[in-house]
């Protein structure tokens, strides 16, 4: 009797999807939804990834080894490329995992990411080779991974802006809670305040795809002025206008804008741009409305207006700044 091994069926299985991936992309033509379907194969394990990066490695360094070849060598493998290709990456493949295991594997082959952050209060500028630029905002951890072959972005938590230099071949696709989305060549923001995502449109195209939860509805492209809220229970969409976008990225200049907006709204707000946080002392007060312009870092002259306009009470408490009647 045959005793079969259930791990190793399935890594085999695992190694077999790892392969044809890569035979797909390095030899057929690869569009955009070829490359969704590699990044929702990545993200159901680890182990997706750990086999699958570590194929990539093995072939990435056939390349270079072919390289150094002695140039009739080279000929030779010029003319047979099809065949020297595909063998010498499925031998290199099976004899790296071979080799390493699927645990060494994930410690060895954890994808090249580089993160960006900001401090509470904080902004940066990213700027990528191909012309691509990230605009962090305010307390946001973004981790990026940008090669020959993809780029992706997780944003951790926090506000980004994106104006991204469109590739067919390399559409970035950013990861928000379970969400994507996928650039179509277009500039957009995403904020994750880990309870709900928020992806604002201001041109060219997106593509949304909702968390592995109630919503999997189907992908939705945006068009400029859509906006998707994504939370635990619900993915809505909505059409704003283009002072709102405006609005929406006034952080840029370090100035926030308020439209008849409620105080709560406001406050919670202005909290994410400083440690020393306001408090509304009752819910009465938190629904009265405010507008104008604030400095992002400047809580003081918001509540000096919610003091003299208002007619409201603030108090310094500890590291607090009450606001009552």
């Amino acid at each position: 009797m045959t005793d079969t091994n259930p791990q190793a069926a399935r890594m085999s299985q695992i190694n077999d999807h790892a392969t044809h991936y890569l035979e797909r992309r390095e030899f057929g033509d690869w569009d955009e939804k070829d490359q969704a379907e590699l990044d929702a194969w990545l993200a159901d394990s680890k182990t997706n990834c750990a086999v699958f990066w570590r194929l990539e490695a093995a072939w990435d360094r056939t390349h270079r080894l072919a390289a150094l070849q002695p140039s009739e060598t080279n000929r030779v493998m010029q003319a047979h490329a099809p065949f020297w290709r595909r063998a010498f990456k499925i031998v290199a493949v099976f004899a790296a995992i071979a080799a390493i295991g699927v645990s060494g594997a994930l410690y060895a082959l954890r994808p090249q990411e580089t993160t960006y952050s900001t401090t509470v209060g904080g902004r940066q500028v990213v700027a990528f080779a191909d012309g691509s630029q990230i605009e962090l905002n305010t307390d946001t951890v973004l981790r990026v991974r940008f090669d020959d072959n993809r780029r992706l972005v997780r944003l951790v938590h926090g506000e980004a802006y994106f104006d991204i230099a469109h590739d067919a071949k390399r559409p970035l696709t950013v990861i928000a809670e379970g969400n994507r989305i996928v650039d179509l060549g277009t500039r957009f923001i995403v904020r994750n305040d880990t309870n709900k995502v928020e992806v604002s449109l201001l041109d060219g195209r997106v593509r949304f795809d909702p968390a592995d939860t109630h919503a999997r509805s189907s992908s939705t492209v945006l068009a400029p002025g859509d906006v998707v809220v994504s939370t635990a229970t619900s993915v809505t969409k909505a059409k704003t206008n283009t002072s709102k976008f405006l609005e929406s990225l006034s952080w840029q200049r370090g100035v926030l804008v308020f439209d008849n907006t409620p105080l709560s709204d406001a406050v919670a707000e202005l909290n994410r741009y400083s440690d020393r946080k306001l408090v509304i002392a009752d819910e009465a007060v938190g629904k009265l409305e405010i507008g104008g312009a604030f400095p992002s870092n400047n809580a003081a002259a918001f509540t000096r207006v919610a003091k003299e306009l208002l007619g409201l009470h603030i108090e310094n408490r500890g590291d607090e700044t009450v606001i009552s009647r």
